[in-house]
């Protein structure tokens, strides 16, 4: 399992969840932030292709900002892995954090009840397939929902930054205000918003 967007200022937070084959044929698998988007482009119905299983799990602004960015991350892997079609084993996470048990309890409903057991890989997404895999289907998702927002909201560049802070963007705000996709409790949304938010993001 893999997320994207959980630095962004704008947007969802999206996870992926992936059981590969034993064999697959994958050439270019790597971690999403190592390929370019025209490479992700061309992996990812290869991925949804081969896996034996594939999830996603979306978590909004308004959650975000509700329950900060930490659990709303989580909850969208427990979205994610609850959507597989076959129940894994063991959940593999990218990071240093596991889910807690009573949510992913929450959206679990498959059989057996008892929900998988979990591991934490720092840097998973560099040296585990799968992981990887995840990575990719969560990156190029979030990526097509910002170009279709960018549509309903012009003028701040959401198709090319994705909704991260970047000095177009912070300037967009400063020049039209914030959008109903903006999480207004990270800094630089408001001009004078709590910096809560960034504390979560470690």
């Amino acid at each position: 399992m893999d997320e994207a967007g959980r630095g962004c200022l704008a947007g969802p937070v999206v996870a992926a969840a992936v059981i590969l084959p034993p064999v697959y044929h994958l050439p270019g698998l790597a971690d999403s932030k190592l390929l370019t988007a025209r490479q992700r482009e061309a992996l990812a119905p290869a991925i949804r292709g081969c896996a034996v299983a594939w999830g996603l799990g979306v978590v909004w602004s308004r959650r975000i900002e509700r329950v900060n960015i930490l659990q709303a991350t989580l909850e969208a892997m427990s979205r994610a892995a609850a959507t597989l079609r076959r129940p894994p084993g063991l959940l593999l996470i990218d990071g240093n954090k596991t889910i807690p048990e009573a949510l992913l309890l929450a959206w679990w409903r498959k059989s057996p009840a008892a929900p998988p057991r979990q591991r934490a890989i720092v840097g998973g997404d560099r040296c585990v397939p799968a992981i990887s895999a995840a990575s990719i289907l969560a990156k190029t998702f979030r990526d097509r929902l910002m170009a279709a927002l960018a549509r309903r909201w012009p003028g701040y560049g959401l198709e090319r930054h994705m909704g991260y802070g970047t000095a177009e963007h912070l300037a967009a705000l400063r020049r039209l205000g914030p959008c109903p996709q903006h999480r207004r409790t990270f800094r630089g949304v408001l001009p004078d918003a709590p910096a809560e938010a960034w504390g979560k993001l470690c």
